[in-house]
């Protein structure tokens, strides 16, 4: 009977835990750098995909004001961009819809507000979303996403 001989490499089949402990820290170490920069980016698109939103309605609203001499009252709020409305003031020249499809909520899930008159915009109307924590106010990531420019007092 023959013997079979047994080669080093023979031995050495699978990782060490030297080798696997190495691995997972890298990947730990990359995972930690890259990660936060992926995380920011998403909630920077969310604010400008919000914005967007604000700025393609206010093209709407002022499409229709243009064709009826005045802006929708908040009670017509959105659905007047959809459809005419028998809630005054009944518009004149309604020559709609103003938006292809029904208004969309905000990045966060949440409907976007519609006031008329405006209490910051107080010639016409002030659209906003309230961002990512669904409350009044906030900074960062949870500021509200406004038609009106924030002034200080």
């Amino acid at each position: 009977m023959k013997r079979q001989r047994c080669t080093r490499f023979d031995k050495e089949k699978g990782f060490t835990l030297i080798e696997i402990i190495t691995v997972i820290a890298i990947i730990a170490i990359l995972a930690a750098v890259v990660a936060p920069r992926f995380v920011g980016r998403t909630e920077d698109a969310r604010i400008a995909a919000a914005k967007a939103d604000i700025a393609a309605l206010e093209t709407a609203f002022d499409a229709y004001e243009a064709d009826n001499g005045s802006y929708p009252s908040s009670e017509q709020g959105f659905e007047a961009l959809l459809s005419i409305t028998n809630i005054p003031p009944v518009p004149t020249n309604w020559k709609g819809p103003y938006l292809k499809k029904r208004v969309p909520k905000d990045p966060w899930g949440n409907p976007y507000i519609y006031v008329n008159p405006g209490t910051n915009n107080t010639t016409s109307y002030d659209i906003y979303s309230l961002g990512r924590d669904g409350k009044e106010g906030g900074t960062g990531p949870d500021a509200d996403i406004t038609n009106w420019t924030a002034t200080e007092n």
